[in-house]
């Protein structure tokens, strides 16, 4: 071996500080959940699910993880005043099945929509979740009501405007 071979040093080099350091939530350690207030009334059903489900998973906050539930607890209040654009109440099923022979149906949104309104809404968020155990735990943060009384008010939940298009 030679002298010049065995001096040969490799220069490293440094890359320039990091803008800001990510943070990532930890299992049991956000406890920063806060009450919200959602008024439902003439608010498109899909377009207000979507901003919802956001909200439940907490993808709207800066410590966002997606294997942590980081998300609020959302309060719906007026269901039964959503809106539906086009022929959807109508046309649009659900299926459903009540465990007993010959037990399978199906009922459109409109007749859904008039018996059980909470349970349209609640359905289009479920389906905008992750389809695991922790989505179902997100879900139960949801507390939807037909009309504007809600059980909630020791949570002393603030109100929030959702800007939908």
């Amino acid at each position: 071996m030679t002298t010049a071979t065995a001096t040969k040093v490799h220069k490293v080099r440094h890359i320039a500080k990091p803008a800001g350091k990510t943070t990532l939530a930890k299992v049991g350690e956000s406890n920063n959940n806060k009450w919200y207030v959602v008024d439902a009334t003439d608010k498109t059903l899909g377009r207000l699910a979507s901003e919802v489900a956001q909200r439940l998973m907490g993808k709207h906050k800066p410590i966002y993880t997606a294997n942590v539930d980081t998300g609020d607890f959302i309060i719906v209040i007026n269901t039964s005043k959503l809106k539906v654009t086009g022929r959807k109440m109508d046309q649009r099923q659900y299926d459903y099945y009540t465990y007993y022979p010959g037990g399978h149906g199906v009922a459109t949104m409109k007749d859904l929509f008039a018996r059980k309104p909470n349970t349209v809404f609640e359905m289009a968020v479920r389906r905008m979740m992750p389809k695991n155990s922790m989505g179902e735990s997100m879900l139960r943060k949801l507390k939807c009501f037909k009309d504007e009384k809600h059980t909630h008010a020791a949570q002393r939940p603030e109100k929030l405007e959702l800007k939908l298009k």
